[in-house]
């Protein structure tokens, strides 16, 4: 089968999937399995060459509607009859699990599919139970994008990592997947720990001065981690868990290792 994966999450999964191997052409920000650095680029998730798309005749694409705008890449699909498949867009740890189940499905791998959620869901239940050990969980704010803040809300897997790291989301009130706001907002939620994982930024490019200026960080910790830990829905958000815990309160979770993924 010749697969396009046209969102970096996709392509994780398929790699995930043991198909990187199938993989014959990525979007711009795709960056794991290693592999697939070699493959033909076709563009930003928003602007997708379809001429090199369908150049590549691929068996399957699989999409996405992750971000505002890629509603363009299906229509253009579908004008093209190009064969695809959208991938469900999660907001929950759980439905990440389940978009691998769905892109199993679609790649006749669910056998594989089925023992890897196993052990995905083995590793929340773990930590689930190293949670209940916090008896006062720190106080944690995301920033996703720094002008505007954005950060997520309650309905968002970042909320759900943050209780399994022994956290609580500060906006963890707000029933929404991501909450425009303003610093004076996240200051007076009182965050003892400032996590920057701004969307599509590599942690070496983020500056740290951009938050340190602002008034009344004195009293915060300040964590500039890896953005593809946190912000793409798939399995590679465990490792962020992993990260994010064993920083937070390091006598009760496993040292972290940057080099083992728990599921594989």
């Amino acid at each position: 089968m010749r697969i396009i994966s046209i969102c970096p999450s996709n392509t994780e999964l398929v790699g995930y999937l043991g198909l990187s191997s199938s993989l014959v052409g990525v979007d711009n920000y795709s960056d794991w399995p290693e592999s697939v650095k070699s493959l033909p680029r076709l563009g930003p998730d928003l602007e997708i060459d379809m001429e090199k798309v369908e150049q590549l005749q691929p068996d399957l694409v699989l999409a996405s509607l992750t971000v505002p705008g890629m509603e363009r890449n299906i229509e253009e699909l579908k004008q093209r009859k190009i064969p695809h498949v959208i991938v469900p867009s999660p907001k929950t740890l759980t439905e990440v699990g389940e978009s691998l189940l769905f892109v199993g499905g679609a790649t006749n791998s669910s056998e594989r599919a089925k023992e890897l959620v196993e052990k995905y869901n083995a590793f929340l239940e773990k930590y689930r139970a190293l949670s209940k050990q916090i008896s006062e969980p720190t106080k944690l704010y995301w920033e996703w994008w720094a002008k505007p803040i954005f950060t997520p809300g309650a309905l968002n897997w970042l909320t759900e990592i943050s209780a399994l790291a022994g956290g609580q989301n500060v906006f963890d009130d707000v029933p929404v997947a991501s909450v425009k706001t303003d610093w004076e907002d996240v200051k007076n939620r009182n965050p003892e720990v400032i996590c920057v994982v701004w969307v599509g930024v590599q942690k070496e490019k983020v500056n740290p001065k951009v938050i340190l200026k602002r008034g009344g960080t004195e009293q915060m910790e300040l964590h500039i981690l890896d953005e593809p830990l946190f912000c793409r829905p798939s399995p590679k958000l465990l490792i962020g868990l992993g990260k994010i815990a064993s920083i937070l309160h390091p006598t009760i979770y496993p040292q972290f290792d940057e080099n083992k993924d728990p599921i594989l």
